[in-house]
């Protein structure tokens, strides 16, 4: 019988030598895994001990390895290369890095200290933004992101992300140059004081104080950082004095209306109380007008101001294209009128106003030919009228890293006419103000947007509806339709219901010391109405055009505008001065 065939250490049957080849390469395989694992820690640690002494290159090479290779040396290798300034290598490792752990936000920071070194702040916020979005926590991001927003001059968005670190300390309060105003009124305008830690809350609330006061053409403030790491805080304000910050401030001021037969005597700042006296006396034969303000702080408190006022007006008319009356068309109406009333305003804080106020009017009518109907009737009616009013101002939002606010107002109004046949009314008035700065920094372009709507229940008189169109005396405007015609007012439509949204884009071309010339286009669209058929647009308006404003010393606007009725096809070129 044959031999049976045996098995020997060197092998065996060729079946089992494949075998054992198999296991001995399996086998090996494992070892080598197992010893690729401690190879890869070894080399973060090493290349990070490279690092910390200060070995850049080194520990760039050392961390320099596979693309698959942990996320952990990609972060080593991209701040090594950093340290070396290779910026483009050290972006491929972070980005790299972040690819492999999207939720570890310290590849984000860190791509963004690379932007920042090449000046790409806009790049820089957006990585900084993200990594707070992954870490809200984060100190270092929201400081980082704190210092590139001062850096451009957002000192509102740098406070949004300090004041979580108790940032900034103020280690002093001044103001350049230095104040007229009264020492206690100026130190109570502040809302803010060393060493405290200057808030956004705070300085909103300073801002609207010193607006209040009625005595600064500009203002801005300058945080400068110290030696102990507080900062500095001083106030740049131009102060109007007398006639205004300087004697060809004032007489620019007073003469600005000199075109259209105005003068605006004006004196601010007396006894150093920030008390304020306004006027304004026009000559124009069609619509002249008389008027004085006297405003000052209550009780010293730059919050609280009150205002005192008169307010004188013979005016000419024209309703031949707003009137839709059967009788005679009343071309040549006279509007005799005598206001005088008191107003308190206050400032709650930096997002909250209020104000209230009442007024006496009393008011006549001239030149009305033929007789007029029960329902005409009431609005031409002479009249003395009482009404008080109680408004309010919010900021519902504030978006300071895009240079972007919305505001909302309200005021209600209620009074009584004391003539038979007229009786109590009251109205209602509303708006929103959008505000947006597309520019990280100053002010080339600039976009608002409002809305508004009011409207009146009662019988009113003439004087009392809402007119839609571009006038002197009217803030509802359409600029593509005149208030005037002739220089007679009531060109424009009219109602005791009415919308209105503006749109408008400035565009600075030129500035100098003297003046800054903007230029931009705008959009307008409303309508109004009224219960009775006697007056409103009967459609919907829409007018556009383009719009030059000229801002002289910083105190006086100079506006010219042409607007084009959509759909009259009629264009209206106006000018006047904003104060």
């Amino acid at each position: 019988m044959a031999a049976e065939p045996q098995l020997d250490a060197a092998g065996g049957t060729p079946k089992g030598r494949v075998i054992l080849f198999l296991a001995a390469v399996l086998i090996l395989g494992l070892s080598g895994f197992a010893q690729d694992q401690p190879s890869e820690q070894g080399r973060l640690a090493a290349a990070q001990k490279a690092f910390d002494a200060g070995n850049w290159e080194e520990a760039a090479n050392l961390a320099r390895g596979p693309a698959d290779q942990s996320p952990d040396l990609d972060l080593v290798m991209g701040l090594a290369l950093a340290r070396q300034e290779k910026w483009s290598e050290a972006k491929q490792s972070f980005e790299s890095g972040f690819g492999k752990a999207p939720g570890d936000p310290r590849f984000l920071v860190e791509l963004a200290g690379i932007a920042y070194k090449q000046k790409d702040f806009r790049a820089a916020k957006d990585r900084l933004h993200a990594a707070l979005r992954l870490n809200p926590q984060d100190a270092y991001a929201r400081e980082f992101l704190a210092t590139i927003y001062f850096l451009e001059g957002n000192l509102e968005a740098a406070l949004k992300y300090w004041n979580p670190e108790d940032k900034p300390r103020l280690r002093s309060v001044g103001f350049e140059p230095s104040l007229h105003l009264r020492e206690s009124l100026s130190k109570r305008a502040l809302a803010f004081n060393a060493p405290q830690v200057l808030t956004g809350d705070a300085l909103l609330t300073t801002e609207s104080r010193l607006d209040l006061l009625g005595i600064f053409s500009s203002r801005r403030m300058e945080l400068t950082p110290t030696d102990s790491g507080n900062y500095d805080a001083t106030l740049h304000l131009a102060e109007r004095n007398g006639w205004g910050d300087s004697k060809v401030e004032g007489i620019v001021s007073l003469l600005s209306g000199v075109p259209y037969a105005t003068v605006y005597p004006e004196f601010y700042n007396l006894g150093h109380d920030a008390v304020n006296v306004t006027s304004l006396a026009r000559w124009d034969s069609e619509k002249r007008r008389v008027s004085l303000a006297v405003s000052l702080p209550v009780y010293g408190d730059p919050s609280l101001r009150l205002r005192l006022y008169a307010d004188a007006r013979n005016e000419n008319w024209n309703l031949t294209r707003t009137f839709f009356g059967a009788g005679t068309p009343l071309s040549d109406l006279n509007l005799r009128r005598v206001a005088v009333g008191a107003e308190f305003r206050s400032v709650v804080n930096g997002r909250w106003s209020w104000s209230g106020g009442a007024e006496v009017v009393r008011r006549n009518f001239r030149n009305l030919l033929g007789p007029l109907s029960s329902s005409e009737r009431p609005f031409f009616t002479a009249t003395t009228s009482l009404a008080g009013w109680l408004g309010a101002g919010r900021s519902l939002l504030r978006v300071p890293e895009r240079r972007f606010t919305l505001d909302t107002s309200a005021e209600l109004r209620a009074g009584r006419e004391l003539t038979n046949g007229l009786g109590p009314f009251a109205s209602l008035r509303g708006s929103l103000l959008a505000h947006w700065i597309p520019k990280a920094q100053g002010d080339d372009y600039e976009i608002q947007t409002r809305i508004r709507a009011g409207g009146t229940a009662g019988k009113v008189t003439i004087d009392e509806l809402f007119q839609l169109g571009i006038e002197r005396d009217n803030d509802l405007w359409l600029r593509g339709h005149a208030g005037t015609s002739d220089g007679r007012k009531g060109a424009a439509p009219l109602g005791r219901r009415y919308f209105l949204a503006n749109w408008e884009m400035d565009k600075n071309i030129y500035r100098n010391g003297f003046f800054t010339l903007k230029l931009g286009p705008f959009l307008d669209s409303g309508a109004v109405a009224d219960s009775s058929s006697l007056f409103g647009s009967q459609h919907w308006l829409w007018d556009s055009g383009i719009q030059c404003k000229v801002q002289v010393l910083g105190s006086v606007t100079v506006l010219l505008s042409y607007g084009r009725d959509l759909r009259g096809g009629k264009g209206v070129f106006y000018g006047t001065v904003l104060r």
